[in-house]
């Protein structure tokens, strides 16, 4: 029986063994407190020297804030000036491409104007009309060239004398006048009515 004991007595010993250290770990999260603080006297020359600072490193503060936002504000002024500048550079780069594109674009006028009514002809009538939706498409539009001159948008090359047709209108277009996004790439070329 004697053994039983011994043996029984190591097994309870262990078992306050696994415990006690959960107890001790445990403690320290119990003992844990807030720090206990100590009254302090200040004399009148240090709260003043503490106010002092205190608003210096406010003021600091402050300005460091001003910064930022001009900082902010700045970057986002440049962000929106380099993506009109982008816009502005396809816009112009369109531009002189439709420019470029535009004596084809004559030629085949020229081409059709005294053209044979002829399966050749009418295959080079639906290129024309192909290379015109081609152009439309990249933004380019016709500058209309009827009615009253206007020097803003025409380009008065001939005089001409036609009864019935006030002065100062279109008789006729002598070269088409185009546009691409609100600007002029080419001015109608007309004749102007005495």
């Amino acid at each position: 029986m004697a053994e039983e004991k011994l043996n029984e007595q190591p097994a309870e010993e262990l078992a306050d063994a696994k415990t006690q250290p959960e107890e001790a770990e445990k403690e320290p999260a119990e003992q844990k407190q807030e720090p206990v603080y100590e009254p302090m006297t200040l004399t009148a020359e240090e709260v003043k020297a503490l106010r002092e600072k205190l608003d210096k490193l406010q003021e600091d503060r402050d300005d460091a804030v001003r910064q930022a936002q001009r900082l902010q504000a700045e970057f986002e002024n440049y962000r929106k000036r380099n993506a009109q500048i982008a816009a502005d550079s396809r816009d112009d780069g369109v531009r002189e491409t439709v420019k470029a594109l535009l004596p084809v674009a004559d030629n085949f006028e020229r081409a059709l104007e005294n053209a044979p009514e002829d399966a050749f002809a009418e295959g080079i009538r639906n290129i024309s009309k192909q290379f015109e939706t081609a152009l439309r498409k990249c933004g380019a539009e016709e500058i209309e060239a009827e009615g009253e001159f206007d020097p803003k948008l025409h380009d008065a090359v001939m005089k001409d004398s036609v009864e019935g047709v006030p002065s100062g209108h279109i008789t006729a277009v002598l070269q088409k006048g185009w546009r691409v996004k609100g600007k002029i790439v080419r001015y109608s070329m007309v004749k102007v009515n005495e």
